[in-house]
């Protein structure tokens, strides 16, 4: 008789006194940077939405800005901030916006055409 070992992921929910939208996939919670997430799991699935201060292209920091304007709108909801233990190449942690009916605000921005989904060999084509 085997033992099978399940492994269940776990989140930490952080308490942002202060919260805000640096970019269209960026959050300022207590001060600190954090890069938002979709439904997936750190490194493997996640999003994408336009720069704004590296845009390669005017139309990729017109499009950036509302998709700011968007996840600013989104954190004035009843949101909780659950972070992954993951950091980013930036050393931000990779957090998800969990909003009220349960959904990412990364799976709504992608809905509502202001993210792509992110992936391993990613590469944007917001200037296309």
């Amino acid at each position: 008789m085997g033992v099978t070992l399940i492994t269940i992921a776990t989140s930490v929910v952080l308490t942002c006194l202060s919260l805000s939208a640096v970019d269209g996939d960026t959050i300022k919670c207590n001060g600190q940077n954090m890069r938002i997430m979709g439904p997936g799991a750190p490194f493997k699935s996640g999003i994408d939405t336009p720069e704004i201060r590296n845009a390669k292209c005017p139309k990729e920091k017109l499009l950036g800005k509302q998709a700011k304007l968007r996840l600013a709108e989104l954190l004035r909801e009843d949101v909780k901030i659950e972070d992954s233990g993951e950091r980013d190449r930036w050393k931000r942690p990779l957090v998800w916006v969990r909003m009220p009916n349960g959904k990412t605000a990364g799976e709504i921005l992608m809905a509502d055409g202001y993210a792509v989904r992110w992936q391993p060999k990613y590469r944007s084509a917001w200037c296309e």
